[in-house]
Formats: C-alpha cells, structure tokens, sequence
C-alpha cells in the first residue's frame, strides 16, 4: 500500500486534483466560517449587485450574496454526492459479493437486475426515480445511489470471483467458517483497491447528476443552495449578470474534473500488475 502512494505522489494530475478537492471540501466543512454573508438572506435592494470587495462574486435575484452561496452550495453537492455513493456502494458490493459467492441461478437473477438497470440511460434514470419520489434532498440521494449500484455490484462480482476459490477461502470453508465471515473477512478486502478507485470517480458523477437534477427542477429545491440550481437561476440572466451562473458552473467543472483525475490516478497506482 505505500507503494501505491508513492505512485500516486509521483501523479502530478493527480496530485492536483487532491488539492482541488481537499479545497472544496474544507470550504464544505467550514462553510459557515467562511462565507461573508448569510447566504439565505434575502434583500431584495442589492439585487443583481455586481462583484465587489463586499460581495466577491456579486448577488442574485434576490440580493442574496453569490459567494456564500457558492460555499454553502458545496456541502449541499459534496454531502449529496458521499451519501450516494456510499449507499450505492454498500448494495451493489452486497449485490456483487452474494452474485460471485452462490453463482448459479443467483448470479444470474443478480447480473439480469443488474443489466437492466443498465440498460436505461443514467440520467433518464435518475430522472424518472426523482419524479416518482418528489423533489428534495432525499429523494436526489435516492436517484444518484441507484444508477451507481450497477456499477459496484458488477466490479466486486469480477473482483470477488477471482478469490471465492483460492485456496485461502476453501481452507476457511473447511475450518467451518461462515459465508458471512469469509465475505467480509477474506473475500471484500481484495476488493477494496478497485472499489476505492472506482468510489473516487462515481463521486463526481454523482456530483453531475445531483447538479443535473436540480438544473432541471427535481432535485434540491430553493432557498436552499445546490449548484445545479444555482446554475439553473443563473442562465437566465447570463448577459446582465453571467458570475450567478458562471460560478456554480465552474465549481461543477472543477469537482468532477478533479474526482475523475484522481480516480484515475488511484487506478493506476492501485494496479498490482504496477
């Protein structure tokens, strides 16, 4: 394992993305420290304020300050897009372990569910599921886990079934440990390289989707601020005042560019044929 991190030290792209992300996340953390103004505040006679040394990026339509919002927007995204991930990682590792270790008849049942969930376009999916749940924050988490499941459950089959009949396991069947056991004991911990690599890159596309659904009106509702929504609100006034939907859209950008890089980067230092 330190290996793979000198690796990944030695990853310029990579490392970069780090120190992108590490900065979104403790502007997420300490975002009631930072921010300079209540970013729910409304006062409607500084509206469409432009940047200025009171108000970095501005106000909105609302005269709430952009800047701060900008900042609460990232835990709202980041919170979003971890909780997400990890429900959909937790199903579809469960998913994949049960497929690789019955096989059968099971497997199969598992990869066919699987297979149709891929079978529909990401974003019509998540956009379909926000629609039947309603619109808010709980419902966005729902539909961002369910189009990452398929992929974590397919990953740990592949990974799991490499390692259901190595010796190591066959020695514990034989001992009488539990299925259960050996899953979690012998099994998941040889997944863990692809399923953090993988985790680190369905990050930002859980940001993208959460984004994308507020965009469109289903996901995150007002007043409280998501980047996709603010981009939303933005573009309506991108000539007058293009910083409301210049700023969350760079942000955007910046995140999921980042988490795809370092996803990568991990990837290939977590590679044991490296």
């Amino acid at each position: 394992m330190s290996g793979a991190f000198r690796r990944l030290a030695t990853d310029v792209p990579a490392m970069l993305a780090l120190v992108v992300v590490a900065l979104f996340v403790g502007a997420a953390i300490l975002a009631d420290v930072v921010a300079p103004h209540d970013p729910l505040a409304v006062d409607l006679a500084s509206n469409y304020l432009p940047a200025s040394g009171t108000h970095l990026l501005g106000t909105d339509h609302l005269g709430r300050d952009t800047f701060s919002r900008l900042l609460l927007g990232a835990r709202v995204s980041l919170t979003i897009a971890l909780v997400a991930t990890l429900a959909g990682l937790l199903v579809g590792a469960t998913l994949g372990l049960l497929a690789a270790w019955r096989r059968g008849a099971v497997d199969g049942a598992i990869m066919q569910g699987v297979d149709v969930l891929l079978s529909f376009p990401d974003m019509l999916l998540a956009i379909a599921v926000a629609a039947i749940l309603g619109r808010g924050v709980s419902s966005t988490i729902v539909a961002v886990a369910i189009f990452s499941v398929p992929i974590f459950a397919r990953l740990v089959r592949a990974s799991a079934q490499s390692v259901v009949g190595a010796d190591f396991v066959l020695a514990s069947r034989a001992a009488g440990a539990s299925a259960t056991r050996i899953l979690l004991r012998h099994v998941l911990p040889q997944c863990y390289a692809p399923l953090l690599a993988q985790g680190t890159i369905t990050l930002g596309s859980a940001i993208l989707f959460a984004s994308g659904l507020s965009f469109l009106g289903l996901g995150v509702q007002p007043p409280d601020p998501e980047w996709g929504a603010m981009l939303s609100r933005g573009r309506e006034l991108l000539r007058s005042s293009p910083l409301g939907a210049v700023a969350p859209g760079v942000a955007i950008t910046l995140v999921v560019l980042s988490f795809s890089l370092l996803g990568d980067g991990l990837k290939d230092a977590l590679d044991p044929r490296r």
